[in-house]
């Protein structure tokens, strides 16, 4: 495949004249043809690759009932533009400015969620450990709700039951399940739902 410079400078290191586009047309299993660009620096190596689909797509939401743990297995796609939702348990991850996207399982997409209480839990402990001389209870507070989220998504799909969102103004996001439920986003979601980085970008993950 031929690289096409591309006249920016990087937006990692800034270098000019350093910007590579790739394009290539090719089948994803389970979501049909779609065009992969990448961009790609040769001065820092920094890349990035977005997977369009050959049809134009409307802005929706898909939503999966987690009442198996069959559905766990569950294809998706989420770009970068995607908001995800798990409203049951009060947790959403909205896309920023370095938003990237993923073709993965529902699983993979609670562990993303595992990923980041965790973080939050480890700056807890900190906080605990740091202002050890004082009893703050908000602080134990926090963490038995954080442990009692990291419970409620281990036991998805068996003791705990959940809705798992996907909102995407680009429309580019998906569930692959029989059991999935598909429309359109309303005027007033468009509004307030954040559309990420442009390019969107995508990389490739599998959870087991």
């Amino acid at each position: 495949m031929e690289e096409q410079p591309i006249d920016i400078p990087c937006p990692i290191c800034k270098e000019e004249g350093q910007l590579r586009m790739v394009a290539n047309v090719d089948e994803i299993p389970y979501f049909g043809e779609h065009t992969q660009v990448t961009v790609l620096c040769h001065a820092c190596g920094w890349r990035q690759t977005d997977f369009i689909p050959a049809e134009g797509k409307k802005s929706g939401a898909w939503s999966l009932i987690l009442d198996s743990p069959q559905k766990l297995r569950s294809r998706v796609v989420r770009s970068s533009s995607c908001t995800v939702r798990i409203p049951e348990l009060e947790l959403e991850v909205m896309p920023g400015t370095n938003s990237t996207g993923y073709v993965s399982n529902v699983e993979g997409v609670l562990n993303r969620f595992v990923e980041i209480i965790n973080m939050v839990r480890r700056d807890v402990e900190r906080e605990i450990t740091l202002d050890s001389e004082n009893d703050n209870p908000e602080h134990l507070n926090s963490l038995a709700t954080l442990d009692s989220l990291l419970t409620s998504i281990q036991q998805a799909g068996d003791e705990s039951v959940f809705t798992v969102e996907f909102l995407d103004p680009h429309g580019h996001s998906m569930i692959l399940d029989e059991d999935a439920s598909a429309r359109e986003l309303t005027d007033e979601e468009l509004e307030e739902l954040p559309i990420g980085p442009d390019p969107v970008v995508f990389s490739s993950d599998d959870a087991s």
